[in-house]
């Protein structure tokens, strides 16, 4: 074919569809062409329960734009597949009543969870709950235990509050001790 009337063809093509395109189009892409790369998109995907490391990443993002209900759902269904960084997430959002209500025995469990899956903050955080004894029985010694397998697997704040002497104010704000202290 010659170029200037493949030119045409291809200038024909494009102008009836543009021309034949309806602006109520809720799907202007069609299938062939999805909206993939937008919040929308992503949240989606997760209230339809799939989960991928791209899809549970974009968590942070919500978390960090204040969208926390989303990012919580998004979390969980990550964290429930398995993923211990959205478990120590939805410790964290738990943990700061971050798109639901302040639940420290929520937060002490998916960060058990992450633990017990090898993740080195969910060890960290786990050894932490329980040296406090903040949403678990408290187990001063068996929470050292988890901050040491942290440390040891190159967490730098787990190798900071051993180098403290597992003194808890290193790592925490004094601005957080009303919500650490014994509640009795």
């Amino acid at each position: 074919m010659k170029p200037h009337l493949m030119l045409a063809t291809c200038a024909f093509a494009l102008s009836f569809t543009a021309a034949s395109a309806d602006p109520e189009d809720d799907d202007p892409g069609g299938v062939l062409n999805p909206d993939e790369m937008t919040w929308q998109s992503f949240l989606q995907r997760a209230e339809d329960g799939e989960t991928d490391m791209v899809l549970c990443s974009t968590g942070y993002m919500l978390t960090k734009s204040g969208d926390h209900a989303a990012a919580r759902m998004l979390f969980k269904n990550c964290a429930e597949a398995g993923y211990t960084g959205a478990m120590t997430w939805m410790s964290q959002l738990d943990n700061n009543g971050l798109g639901a209500e302040y639940n420290p025995d929520a937060s002490a469990e998916w960060d058990r969870q992450a633990a017990e899956l090898g993740d080195r903050v969910g060890k960290f955080n786990h050894g932490v709950n329980l040296m406090r004894g903040h949403g678990i029985a408290r187990d001063e010694v068996l929470g050292r235990k988890y901050i040491d397998e942290a440390a040891s697997e190159g967490l730098v704040v787990a190798q900071r509050l051993q180098s403290a002497g597992y003194d808890l104010d290193e790592i925490t704000p004094d601005a957080d001790n009303w919500k650490y202290a014994p509640s009795f």
